[in-house]
């Protein structure tokens, strides 16, 4: 063989055992440390407004969320940036609101409730004949359903490993059922219920 050959051959050699010492050892402090997704979940929700007026598509609402995040690591803190909730009523947007709780730091094996975070206002929005024959039904009932969707900006701690802030390419998705306060026949009230699609750690975007 070539001396240009060996040089070439030992290159790759080192370039190699570099690549996989690097594997390794992210494989180990990922094993160490062991990160488990945080638990959103809203514990109520009430509506003291949801009218549609057909007279010019315009949507009045008045949603307020309790919401709370566990965070169940020992090892690893999460900082929360910024939370915006987005409000969904049959696949329209209707509002976009960034919570005045954050930004804030949650540490290990703690819990962070979010009380009282107000969705108010009104939004031109465009429904079919079937989305206002399923509004009025609910308004019937005196229950909606609204789907909460939570977009995030966070950065993680490792230790005293920090990384930088990121958005996760996902948002996190509460599927609600939310009562109208103001509905006397309603049976019940606003039932817990757990959000999904929480990708914190398992699919994060570029830090920004």
């Amino acid at each position: 063989m070539s001396r240009r050959h060996r040089c070439c051959a030992c290159s790759f050699c080192v370039f190699y055992n570099i690549v996989l010492c690097f594997l390794l050892s992210l494989l180990i402090f990922w094993l160490i440390f062991l990160p488990e997704e945080p638990k959103f979940i809203v514990t109520n929700a009430s509506l003291t407004q949801f009218d549609f007026s057909t007279t010019n598509n315009t949507l009045f609402y008045n949603l307020a969320l309790n919401i709370t995040i566990r965070n169940p690591n020992r090892r690893v803190g999460i900082y929360y940036n910024r939370i915006e909730a987005i409000a969904n009523y049959r696949k329209n947007r209707f509002a976009l609101v960034t919570l005045t709780s954050t930004p804030f730091y949650q540490g290990h094996k703690n819990t962070t409730t979010l009380q009282q975070a107000l969705v108010e206002g009104q939004q031109v929005v465009v429904f079919g004949e079937h989305d206002i024959s399923k509004f009025n039904s609910e308004t019937a009932a005196g229950v909606y359903s609204i789907d909460v969707q939570l977009a995030v900006k966070v950065r993680v701690r490792f230790g005293k490993f920090k990384t930088g802030y990121y958005t996760p390419s996902r948002n996190i998705n509460c599927k609600l059922k939310v009562p109208l306060s103001l509905k006397e026949t309603t049976a019940g009230g606003f039932k817990t219920t757990k959000c999904g699609n929480v990708d914190i750690f398992s699919d994060p975007d570029s830090a920004g």
